[in-house]
């Protein structure tokens, strides 16, 4: 029989950065890279925020630690990554998570919306990734993961801006991919449907737009952020060492049906 190498989901040593990391999708997949044993920094602007869900994630004897910042602000981006040399001296994991969403028809939007949404989803996942990979690069290791979703590939109504960000998500981390293959540094992304989060809670109380969710969904419910940790275990470990450039759907079937 061959000898393989079988692979472990083991992040035990590694140095994990998740941006958005104080609720949501971020907080889930912060959570499980913390539970595989990774050291994992959390950030995002709201400071409260992040002490409680550092404090609440400490209880469990995770290694969690959080640093306010603006992620579509170049300054505070590299304040970040200051902050990281310094305490941790290395970063293996990027989490590039941080998003957020104004629903607005093409006719509605405002320049300060596209701005807002685009310098959040977009700009921000460049600035950061630019920085990590600085990083990586001399460490000639790393694994950036950047949180995309199905509406990078479908159209939906109300989602102009939203919707750009994610298709550029999608091509930043195919170009990524393919500038960083040779440096050992893999690029991927998780692409959800719709998670039950903080963002999406209002759709949970609009009955007539949860049934075309449902009924657009194979598994017929909106998914759940604990459902993006194994995904999100699989790129960030060694079981995917030879898997660069993908966009992982996590969707319930709704991209294929």
């Amino acid at each position: 029989m061959q000898n393989y190498t079988y692979p472990t989901f083991d992040l035990t040593g590694k140095k994990a950065l998740v941006t958005g990391g104080s609720k949501g999708i971020g907080l889930a997949i912060a959570a499980g890279l913390a539970r595989a044993g990774a050291e994992v920094l959390i950030t995002g602007r709201n400071e409260t925020a992040l002490v409680e869900a550092t404090d609440e994630m400490k209880k469990h004897g995770y290694q969690v630690s959080w640093k306010a910042s603006d992620v579509s602000s170049k300054v505070e981006v590299e304040k970040l990554f200051d902050y990281i040399d310094q305490e941790f001296q290395q970063i293996d994991i990027l989490i590039n998570n941080a998003g957020m969403n104004i629903r607005k028809s093409l006719i509605e939007v405002e320049e300060e919306d596209w701005d807002r949404v685009i310098g959040t989803n977009l700009k921000g996942i460049f600035l950061v990734g630019q920085q990590a990979a600085k990083r990586m690069i001399l460490q000639k290791s790393g694994r950036i993961i950047n949180i995309s979703s199905i509406l990078g590939k479908i159209g939906n109504p109300l989602q102009t801006s939203y919707a750009a960000s994610k298709g550029g998500i999608d091509q930043l981390t195919k170009v990524w991919a393919s500038e960083l293959a040779e440096q050992g540094i893999t690029v991927n992304a998780l692409a959800p449907a719709y998670i039950i989060t903080p963002m999406t809670e209002p759709f949970l109380q609009d009955e007539e737009r949860l049934e075309k969710i449902i009924n657009r969904t194979m598994m017929k419910r909106m998914g759940r952020a604990d459902e993006l940790i194994g995904p999100a275990l699989f790129f960030a470990s060694d079981a995917s060492t030879y898997v660069t450039g993908q966009i992982l759907y996590i969707d319930g079937g709704w991209t294929a049906n």
